[in-house]
């Protein structure tokens, strides 16, 4: 190029040529372009607009019906209601959801640290929703079209729990997380931990920590070790797939899971959860409360319910104050089961045992409805069969092993224990506590005989009409049925006292005398049991041998309507035929309605209601219902006093005479009917009056001479021997009125 030459403009930039001028570095966008960017600005800017449109609609759609959190500042959860006896000891429970409702710092430090460790490890610092783990969930959700997925935090338990159902979809997730955000808002973390804490689901029925505490380990929750804790912890993830009682083996993985979530959380050290790690799970699961009296509370339950509703009493915590007497309901117990169990020794081994394998059950999957609650010693219970050698037996209760030796089942007239028991026999034990030096896991046990005999007890206070004792049947877990309440039997010669109160009335007298001799009554012959006659004798000798020749001629005398009148004055409902057999005792009865008759008389002839209830309060205390005695004249007082001495005559030299050997001041009458189906004792101290039963459901006989003084007068003195203790100064009212009439001189 020539020195002072122009340079030559790049082809296509030549000025004037209607081409824009394009600076170095860049060229100019085309008109095209700029509209195309302008069209995707706006587009973005509609789906942002209708995004955040969307999301406002579903945070509508989704709040519009959520419940009001300041609720929560009066939530009351479903407690369980508790009875108590009479000296104030809990003994029985009703629940839809058994829950102990607790404060933050009844926790165990462990156990709030093992609950946080392994459901909510950012507990202390979120705002309620754990952003990271939602979103994650959100988007497995709707790429792949599946279930809503976890990332719950407790705060969204907690929502979900209280407030929401438990179906999983996206709109429940995003409730649970606009409720979550309100939580936080308006509870401090530990308001929050205690409300999670006292509403979680643990499985067989119970509710919240401390229920769980006390139903696994019988201990409190504040006292839990670190196992335990963590055990109780790991049990919201699956309340029934790790339960230690239906699963041990997926308990233990999941509790040594929560152990290991501590430790890399830094809450314990390597040497604490090793220690751990190495514990057997170490339960101790609570005996169920109404286990003592079942009956007694079954009752009461029925009673509750008409009167305040069945959601009530299942749900408030209500505290009911009952008549029962503990100490005198275990001695009920002890005395009916040891009643039967002699009964089916007089009668011999009968065998006919039912077998779980010939049923087509094997040894280790077979479970018996008593085995509900842990076996105790003293226990009467029916076992399986694991092991027969020809001098020692082998048997299961629930986990725990029984050992029978031969002099466990000597009575049976067996001698090689293989000669008539085989595995797979179900048998009926008493159960025993180990001997000195035996495998603690193992219970001793004696052979007992379950044929099907029934028996019933109930016992009352004499001046309150309390139910201090109440006995239904031979086992509640097989049977409901309550005897003592339901059952209506016939009474036998214990229906006799209102034929004689009748005539006691009508002015007879325990010195007149009446012919025991053979009669007729119309087409009607009636038999003495003895089969003899005595002639001329007193009625107070023909009431105290319950002569029955003599009780049919008083009621011809008196007229069987007068006789139904007096029984239906002492409370007995029972359609009674107006014919001279029902003297006899031709009539059904209620034990119920028996003893409550029975107790006019040692209260100078006023009858009070029998009632279980002395009052219900709220969880505060305040007063809901208040029973008292409902008292009504049923006799006289002088006749009352004259039948006490036709009746103390029975336990003085007549068919109850062996109860002379409690050595108390004692009353009663015992009862026998045709074939020997039904035997009765009702009988009184001056303070107690008790009545016995024993019969099979199905009517058949007891057997020969099985009579009321010897099926159920032994069972009416044991209990009555606790009944009375401590009581020896105590005299009948009429007692104490000769006393006093011959210190003052005075003949009344």
């Amino acid at each position: 190029m020539a020195l002072g030459s122009r340079p030559s403009l790049p082809s296509g930039n030549k000025t004037g040529s209607g081409t824009p001028f394009q600076p170095p570095g860049g060229s100019r966008p085309r008109r095209g372009q700029r509209k195309v960017a302008g069209r995707l600005a706006l587009l973005v800017l509609v789906l942002l607009a209708m995004a955040v449109g969307s999301l406002s609609g579903l945070l509508l759609v989704y709040s519009v019906h959520l419940p009001q959190i300041d609720d929560l500042e009066h939530y009351r959860p479903s407690t369980t209601t508790e009875l108590y006896d009479v000296k104030g000891r809990v003994f029985g429970s009703f629940a839809l959801e058994r829950r102990v409702v607790v404060g933050y710092d009844d926790l165990s430090p462990l156990l709030r640290q093992a609950v946080i460790s392994i459901e909510d490890k950012n507990f202390e610092s979120h705002w309620g929703v754990n952003t990271f783990r939602v979103a994650g969930a959100v988007y497995h959700d709707l790429t792949s079209g599946a279930r809503a997925q976890g990332a719950s935090t407790l705060t969204m338990q907690l929502a979900r729990n209280l407030f929401l159902s438990n179906e999983r979809t996206f709109g429940r997730k995003l409730q649970e997380a606009f409720l979550s955000i309100q939580i936080e808002r308006t509870f401090t973390k530990q308001q929050i931990f205690t409300l999670y804490a006292n509403q979680i689901y643990l499985g067989h029925g119970t509710y919240g920590f401390e229920a769980g505490a006390e139903y696994y380990f019988s201990k409190h929750a504040k006292d839990l070790t670190l196992p335990q804790a963590a055990m109780l912890a790991g049990l919201p993830k699956g309340p029934s797939a790790y339960s230690p009682i239906l699963n041990p083996d997926k308990a233990l993985r999941r509790r040594n899971l929560v152990i290991n979530a501590m430790l890399e959380d830094g809450r314990i050290t390597a040497e604490q959860a090793a220690a751990a790690r190495a514990e057997p799970l170490g339960l101790m699961v609570a005996t169920d409360p109404n286990a003592v009296a079942p009956y007694f509370v079954e009752e009461v339950r029925r009673e509750l319910e008409k009167k305040l509703g069945a959601e009530q009493v299942h749900t408030a915590g209500l505290r009911v104050y009952t008549t029962l007497d503990l100490d005198l309901q275990r001695a009920a117990k002890s005395a009916v089961l040891d009643g039967l169990a002699a009964y089916e020794r007089r009668h011999g081994w009968k065998g006919h045992l039912l077998n779980a394998v010939a049923g087509g059950v094997g040894l280790a999957e077979f479970r018996h409805p008593d085995w509900i609650l842990p076996p105790q010693p003293g226990d009467y219970v029916h076992a399986m069969v694991t092991g027969v050698l020809p001098y020692q037996v082998t048997a299961k209760v629930g986990e725990r092993q029984v050992v029978l030796l031969e002099e466990d089942w000597a009575w049976t007239g067996q001698k090689a224990a293989d000669d008539f028991l085989k595995p797979g026999d179900i048998v009926y034990v008493h159960l025993a506590a180990p001997a000195a030096g035996q495998d603690e896991t193992e219970l001793r046990g004696t052979l007992e005989q379950d044929s099907g005999v029934q028996g019933a007890l109930m016992a009352i206070d004499n001046s309150s009409g309390g139910v201090l004792a109440m006995i239904g049947g031979r086992d509640f877990n097989l049977s409901q049925f309550n005897r003592a309440t339901q059952a209506e039997r016939q009474t036998g010669s214990s229906f006799k006292p209102y034929v004689y109160t009748a005539a006691v009335e009508e002015g007879a007298t325990p010195e007149e005398r009446i012919l025991d001799a053979p009669a007729s009554f119309g087409s009607y012959t009636p038999h003495n049991f003895e089969g003899n006659y005595l002639g001329s004798i007193t009625l107070l000798k023909a009431f105290a041998d319950s002569r029955n020749i003599p009780a049919v001629k008083l009621a011809e005398r008196v007229g069987m309507h007068k006789v139904i009148e007096v029984a239906h004055r002492f409370g007995i409902t029972s359609n009674i035929p107006a014919f001279l057999p029902a003297a006899l005792g031709a009539v059904e009865v209620t034990l119920k309605e028996q003893v409550a008759a029975y107790a006019v008389y040692p209260n100078d002839g006023l009858r009070i209601a029998p009632r279980l209830v002395k009052k219900v309060t709220d969880a505060d205390g305040a007063i809901l219902a208040e029973d008292r005695s409902e008292v009504a004249e049923a006799t006289g007082v002088k006749t009352a006093r004259t039948m006490m001495t036709f009746l103390r005559e029975v336990t003085n030299s007549g068919t109850g005479s062996v109860a002379k050997a409690l050595n108390h001041p004692l009353g009663g009458k015992t009862g026998t009917t045709s074939d020997f189906t039904d035997a009765w004792f009702l009988g009184f101290s001056p303070t107690v009056t008790c009545g016995t039963w024993v019969g099979y459901d199905g009517r058949e006989s007891l057997g020969d001479k099985e009579t009321g003084a010897k099926a159920a007068l032994p069972i009416w003195m044991d209990f009555m021997k606790a009944a009375i203790a401590g009581k020896d100064a105590e005299t009948f009212a009429v007692d104490e009125r000769s006393a006093a009439t011959r210190r003052s001189g005075s003949p009344r």
